[in-house]
């Protein structure tokens, strides 16, 4: 196993993406962007949102660098399409989506390819990410926390999160474990693939659908599927579906 030494801060900047899905509160967006300016990241993508209002430039503090080139995304599929991997944070438990520690997480960041980009993805100040967000994640991590409520402001969870990823990459060095994933994009083209080839076969029908799509996008969202496993995969089941 060959190691790769440590990451540098700009190494940070280059790998991760922060991606809010509907946030409501203007002011969390420039606290986020604050956070992310302290501990070493840049790139920031909002989904659901009309724009940058005044009230989140305020709130950035020195990060307004990060406002200007935020992007904006209409759908959030489309948001995760170019990176590799995606993180989601969500401090409910679900049935059909696993959680692993914030800890965990991080150190299963790590085991990728330094060139691989990774999705840092968070969810409405309200509801969270609802399960339809949750399917464009590949793991999904819960942050410790004294009792279960309050849950952490948005802004708070954010930078605990940048925070603990910033401090493991400049104290651990990376060893390559895992081949770089495919896509999401690509992850997700071969997922719906293999849900509609179990619809066709009615083993995915209409009193389960949600339940059982839920669990095949976990399932094969946690393989991170490189372009060997698409292969592989894909052929399993067009001989033992298409049958």
């Amino acid at each position: 196993m060959k190691s790769l030494g440590p990451t540098t801060p700009a190494d940070l900047a280059e790998r991760y993406r922060v991606i809010l899905a509907r946030p409501e509160n203007p002011e969390n967006i420039g606290l986020v962007a604050r956070c992310m300016k302290n501990t070493g990241f840049s790139e920031l993508r909002l989904v659901g949102v009309e724009g940058i209002d005044e009230k989140s430039r305020k709130t950035a503090v020195h990060a307004q660098d990060i406002l200007e080139k935020t992007r904006i995304y209409p759908d959030l599929s489309v948001a995760v399409e170019d990176l590799e991997l995606v993180f989601a944070a969500t401090s409910k438990k679900r049935k059909n989506f696993p959680t692993i520690p914030l800890q965990e997480a991080v150190e299963k960041m790590f085991r990728y390819p330094s060139s691989t980009k990774i999705g840092l993805l968070f969810g409405n100040e309200r509801t969270g990410l609802i399960s339809n967000e949750l399917r464009s994640s590949n793991f999904r991590f819960t942050i410790p926390q004294a009792g279960k409520q309050p849950p952490y402001n948005l802004a708070s969870a954010v930078l605990l999160t940048l925070f603990h990823i910033h401090t493991y990459q400049s104290s651990k060095k990376t060893d390559t474990e895992s081949d770089k994933p495919l896509s999401r994009k690509e992850q997700e083209e071969c997922i719906r693939l293999i849900v509609d080839k179990l619809e066709k076969r009615k083993f995915i029908h209409e009193t389960n659908r949600c339940h059982m799509t839920d669990m095949v996008y976990d399932l094969f969202g946690r393989l991170a599927l490189t372009e060997k496993d698409r292969n592989l995969v894909l052929a399993l089941f067009s001989k033992a579906v298409d049958r």
